[in-house]
């Protein structure tokens, strides 16, 4: 089932507790046009001094969550030496700390003792996971939701098996 936008947004405003967030691509698929992205390729980074600049209105959503008590984790497991989507993601990833989201860095290597679903996903209050299918060059196919408690419990293992391995933001290196 496709969401909107909208809906992503109304589903993590009904969070109580908890949303994770686990990307295991090393690309997504970004327009040749993008102009964030053909910005940071021309050398420009986003100053953190300067947080209107920064990605909304993704960032106020995740302050609008986390200022009720919410946590937000997002973990990536990434292989190494990084691809070019990946550090362009790395290089921004303060503005997601700074709007309250936790983020950790899992190299790929280290990844195979865990068992993984095939998709990324997120997964809400530990009962509803929405997975992000992408097709293999990193472009969005749709997204598929599920309050399946098997399902559910299988991410929620398979994240914090992650996280707790995974290098915190501000000392993974790139």
């Amino acid at each position: 089932m496709a969401q909107s936008l909208s809906s992503f947004a109304d589903l993590l405003r009904s969070v109580e507790r908890s949303a994770v967030h686990l990307e295991m691509r090393d690309v997504y698929a970004i327009d040749n046009e993008d102009e964030g992205f053909t910005a940071w390729r021309q050398g420009h980074r986003l100053d953190p001094n300067d947080p209107e600049s920064w990605w909304r209105p993704w960032l106020d959503l995740v302050q609008e969550v986390t200022a009720k008590g919410v946590r937000v984790r997002r973990a990536r497991i990434i292989g190494e030496p990084p691809s070019e989507y990946i550090r362009y993601e790395h290089s921004f990833s303060f503005t997601n700390i700074a709007g309250g989201e936790e983020i950790r860095w899992l190299p790929r290597r280290l990844a195979s003792q865990f068992a993984l679903p095939g998709n990324d996903f997120w997964l809400f209050d530990g009962k509803i996971v929405q997975f992000n299918v992408f097709d293999g060059e990193g472009r969005w196919v749709h997204t598929d939701q599920t309050d399946d408690r098997d399902v559910a419990r299988h991410c929620f293992e398979a994240f914090e098996a992650v996280w707790e391995h995974a290098i915190p933001h501000d000392t993974y290196a790139i």
